[in-house]
């Protein structure tokens, strides 16, 4: 009776090892789950993106957000590892402003602000007392007024440097009326206002190919590192391995010749500029 209960006993034991076993290369072979945060439809640079890391076993899942007021909340509370929709500078302002860690880990693209007209075809055109639309969060408006700097349409204090806000435009020869709304709305509002500045991004949403269709699109020289959009994490996972083969597999040479297709040559692979972040 002892023997058929020790033989019983070695059966059990041998049994559970091999589920084990099985169990482990079950996990192994299963692809590890990275969930991004993006914002608009138009992503197909991560879904080619996606398409490679499948190679190395990893199953990039875009999360689509609708604003930019979402995706670092989502990133701070760890329902998504990584976004990709921003800039430093609106990062910066995102965790000064929410007490978060969130660093970039890696550049994407330079993506041109642009001014945008469906009146008008040169921001010389524009009248005494127009309107003209802008984003309303810090760093996307005080880069808009910028550019609306550069185009010579007004000027603004320069000590406020990269985020001067309507406060702080000193020159206004147009009288232009300066119309704060969401990133998200300044492309919808063109049937209503003379004028809008539209985040790159967006403005392929709406359908238009920037460096055809802006009147007036913003230079990219050594000035625009700031303005660079990133692959962000937290600060805690700054050297994930899985998360930093999502930005090497961005920054390659397939990744950029996904990029001057759906830009139409409207935006820059940065890394090649700028670094890898």
């Amino acid at each position: 009776m002892k023997k058929t209960i020790k033989i019983i006993g070695l059966a059990l034991t041998i049994g559970f090892v091999l589920a084990g076993c099985s169990a482990g290369s079950a996990k192994s072979d299963k692809n590890e789950v990275v969930k991004l945060g993006v914002v608009g439809a138009n992503n197909e640079v991560l879904e080619s993106v996606k398409e490679r890391l499948k190679e190395d076993k990893i199953d990039l899942q875009l999360v689509e957000f609708s604003d930019y007021t979402q995706p670092n909340a989502a990133l701070a509370e760890k329902e998504i590892d990584l976004n990709s929709f921003q800039h430093q500078i609106f990062l910066d302002n995102y965790n000064a402003e929410h007490k978060t860690d969130l660093i970039s880990i890696g550049n994407t693209v330079s993506a041109p602000l642009g001014i945008y007209s469906s009146k008008i075809k040169d921001v010389k055109e524009l009248k005494n007392g127009d309107e003209i639309a802008i984003p309303n969060d810090t760093t996307n408006g005080g880069r808009a007024l910028l550019l609306l700097q550069s185009a010579g349409l007004i000027k603004v204090d320069p000590a406020k440097k990269q985020t001067p806000t309507v406060n702080d435009v000193t020159e206004n020869k147009l009288n232009l009326k300066i119309t704060e709304l969401d990133a998200s709305q300044t492309a919808r509002a063109l049937q209503d206002i003379d004028a809008s500045v539209i985040n790159s991004g967006m403005a392929v949403d709406a359908g238009f190919v920037p460096v055809k269709d802006a009147i007036f699109l913003e230079p990219v020289d050594k000035t625009s590192k700031p303005y660079v959009n990133i692959i962000v994490a937290r600060k805690e996972d700054e050297d994930n391995k899985t998360y930093n083969k999502v930005v090497d597999t961005y920054q390659q040479e397939a990744t950029k010749k996904v990029i001057e297709e759906t830009s139409k040559g409207s935006s820059i692979p940065a890394w090649e500029t700028f670094g890898r972040k």
